[in-house]
Parts: structure tokens; sequence; C-alpha cells
């Protein structure tokens, strides 16, 4: 073979190596640029498999009590939701997609399902699980309430965005407490959130807590998220206010700083020990009942000192007391809040003599769960002498009408002061006329004019 036979070949080689070099970038530019739903050898995901069929409308499920229960989960509000990353295996990881659905699969009813899918909440989610079982929520569940809210009753799972619920507009507490809701759109609070993104104003998770939720009739109640917020408000009103202290502790913020409101007395039952609320297990609501509807207006002076007087018999551990507050008297009205230009700060609006916020009266026991249990009083458990023991915590002159007890309160300071100021009198009188010498009052007269020794003196001899 001669050097042009070899020279034809190497240039045939090189030809041919350049040409499939071209083919095949060419083929890989073709196969990067197809979508990938068109590429035939991608393996759909779980989440794709069980979307194919439960994002079609109609999908449900007959329970076991008859009614059903909706499957179909929107494949677009999914892909937007936080638990899109862990696909629906990460929360239904019982489900075997090789034999699914189970033909004989039963579940009971959609509340027992609920409950029992808490659990996958907990998981994940063990911090605010933990929260959770402290609240009034979890209490109402474990008193089998059908309408205490679950994890999914406040976060849908397959729409869950973070952060949504710090929109006044996407409040999940609005499902069970509309009335409330409603009320505190019109509030200042509300308004100061909608004017502005950037508010600091308050939603119901800032008083409340999220998952922590608390009854207002323990602890500190409401006040302690306002002084929050609004720190110095005691030294603010000192400047005005007299007693402000007094005020504070008898008086909560809505009654003034919600102009619209109704406002009522309310006496709650308390341990005078740990100041806890009675609960109705600890009263005994047949006997509580009895004296609120002994003369069909409720509960009057008289039933409410034999009430007491019942619960405190001897033998009994730790005294039962009053605790009085003024109050707004429903959950709507104290959300009403206005700006505190419109705040009540009249004095003759409560002192003075009729005034409508002392003549509605309740008094008021706690459930086993901590939500308050009221009953209608009549007045006079404000205004009857024999109130004095019933409402001793919660007297303040002029405020609780006794007008008898508040003529003895005047008398002993008048008494008072006046024993004081007639001694020292008395004494500069004495003093100025010369009555006085160191043997005692009186003793001078005789000694000056050669009077005999008085009694019990020795009589010298001379």
């Amino acid at each position: 073979m001669d050097c042009s036979t070899l020279l034809r070949i190497s240039r045939a080689a090189v030809c041919n190596g350049f040409a499939i070099a071209v083919v095949c970038a060419t083929v890989a530019f073709l196969a990067a640029a197809i979508p990938p739903a068109l590429a035939e050898d991608k393996a759909p995901s779980a989440s794709d498999q069980c979307l194919a069929c439960h994002g079609s409308a109609g999908m449900e499920k007959t329970l076991g009590d008859g009614h059903t229960l909706q499957l179909q989960v929107p494949a677009d509000m999914f892909g937007k939701s936080v638990h899109s990353a862990i696909g629906c295996t990460g929360c239904h990881s019982d489900v075997d997609l090789a034999a699914h659905p189970p033909a004989d699969k039963v579940i009971p009813n959609a509340r027992g399902f609920s409950i029992a899918m808490t659990q996958v909440c907990r998981g994940c989610h063990a911090d605010k699980f933990d929260q959770w079982q402290t609240s009034i929520h979890a209490a109402l569940i474990l008193a089998n309430n059908p309408s205490a809210p679950l994890c999914t009753d406040c976060h849908n799972p397959h729409a869950v965005i973070k952060g949504a619920a710090a929109s006044i507009e996407q409040i999940p507490c609005k499902k069970c407490h509309a009335d409330i809701y409603t009320a505190y759109l019109g509030s200042m609070h509300a308004k100061a959130r909608l004017k502005s993104a950037e508010s600091y104003a308050p939603i119901c998770t800032d008083c409340h807590s999220a998952h922590a939720v608390k009854p207002t009739s323990i602890g500190q109640g409401p006040e302690a998220a306002c002084f929050g917020c609004h720190a110095g408000v005691l030294e603010a009103h000192e400047t005005w206010l007299p007693n402000a202290a007094l005020h504070f502790e008898v008086v909560s913020c809505p009654a003034c700083h919600a102009p619209t409101a109704q406002r009522t007395v309310d006496l709650m039952l308390i341990d005078s020990k740990d100041a806890q609320p009675r609960d109705i297990e600890q009263v005994g609501v047949p006997l509580f009942e009895a004296s609120a509807q002994s003369d069909g207006k409720g509960i009057d002076a008289q039933a409410l000192w034999n009430l007491l007087q019942t619960l405190n018999r001897s033998g009994i551990a730790g005294k039962t007391i009053v605790r009085g507050r003024l109050e707004a008297s429903t959950g709507p009205q104290s959300h009403a809040l206005a700006d505190k230009s419109k705040a009540i700060s009249d004095c003759r609006i409560c002192h003075s003599s009729g005034s409508k916020a002392f003549q509605n009266v309740t008094i008021s026991l706690v459930q086993a769960q901590g939500q308050r249990l009221r009953y209608g009083a009549n007045a006079d458990v404000l205004s009857s002498p024999i109130s004095l023991e019933s409402v001793g915590g919660f007297y303040a002159i002029g405020g609780t009408r006794i007008k008898l007890l508040d003529i003895l309160v005047i008398l002993a300071i008048v008494g008072g002061l006046g024993v004081a100021v007639g001694h020292l009198t008395l004494g500069w009188v004495f003093k100025y006329y010369g009555l006085t010498r160191p043997g005692g009052l009186g003793g001078g007269h005789g000694a000056d004019h050669g009077g005999q020794p008085g009694a019990g003196q020795d009589r010298k001899t001379p």
C-alpha cells in the first residue's frame, strides 16, 4: 500500500469522525430542548400519580356514618403550599400505591379521621402541638365538643401558605368567632392594620396566641396583652385618674375603651389563697342554680350571702370569696375598641347614683375547661348592707352603692380624725392655761393652794 492510499484513508476517517460529532451534538441539543412533559422516559413523581386522580373534581368517599369525605386536592393550590416540598406521601405514608385504593378501608366519620390525622401534624410540628395541647381548644376536644377546632380546621393541609394567617382577611379564627371578628373589624386595631401593611396593630393571635389559647377567665386575661404593647399605661393614667392602680384592678380595659359597649359588674367566685376561679364542680351546679332561680330575678343579696356561708362552712378547705370587675358585657363588645380620644374619662358615668354600669350584675364560675359560666344577679347584691361580706373585696367607697357602708366608712374616717384633732386641741388648751404639771392633769390646783395630797400619797409627820 502506497502513501497516497494511506492519505486517502486518514482523510476519510477524519471527515467521518467530524460528521459523527456534529450529529451527536445536534441530538443532544434537541433532547435538551424537549419540554419535560414531552420526555417519554421521565418517571412521574408520587404526587403526580396521586393528583392524577385526586386533582379531579368529584373525588369523595362515603363514610361509615353515611356522610361523604371530599378527596379532591386542587393541584395548583397544593403546588403553592409549603407542604408541596414533602409531597403527598410526607403526610400519607400509610398509603400503598400498589394497592390503592383499598376496597375494604372503612372510615367511621370525618371527625374521627381528622383527630387521628393531628398525630401526623405532630410529627413535624411538635412544638406547636405541645402548645395546642395546653389550650382551651384541646380541652374541648377531650370533652368531646364537636365544634372544637383541630389543626386542619385552621390550616388547610393542602393549601398552607406561610404567613397567610397574618392577613386580616385570612384569619382562621373568624370561622368559629364570626361575631367577634366582625366587631374587631370596626376597631381601631383592625383599621390601623388595614391602613398599612407595616402596622404593628394586633390581630387575634397577638393577644390570644396562635396555639396556646387560654380562656379569658384564667390568668391575667387580655389586660396582660394590652400592657405588652401599651407600656407605661398605668403611669399615663395616674396623671388624671384618681386611684389608677385600683381602677386597673377592678375595671377591664374595654369597659372604658369600648365606649359603645354595655357594661356589667361581674362577681367571680374565687379561692382566697391562689385567686383562681372556682369551677362548677367545686361549687355544685344544683346549689348555685337553685340560688339563681330563687325569685326569678337572679341571685339577690340574701341568696349570695347564704351561698357563701354554705361554701365556707366549717371543714371546707379554702375560703371562697368574690372578686368583682367592671367589664364589657359580651365578647364582641369587648373587641370594639375605639381610638383613645373617644375613651370614657368622665367619672360621673360610673360614680353617680343609678349609673347603668351598676345595674347589670352577673355572678360567674368557670366550667371544667375554663370557659366562664355567668348567672344573672339582682342589682341589690351591690347595694344591700348584707352584701358587705359578699363583695368586700370589690368595695370602693361610692363605687358599689352600699350607702349604709359608705356612711359608716365616712363616719369612721371623720371619727378617727376627730379623736386625733380633739386630743391635740385639749393638750394645747391645758398647756396654754397652765392646767398641766408633771404630776398629771388636774393635780396642779390643789398643790398650788396647799391642799391635801392626792389619794394614795403618804402623809408626812412633822
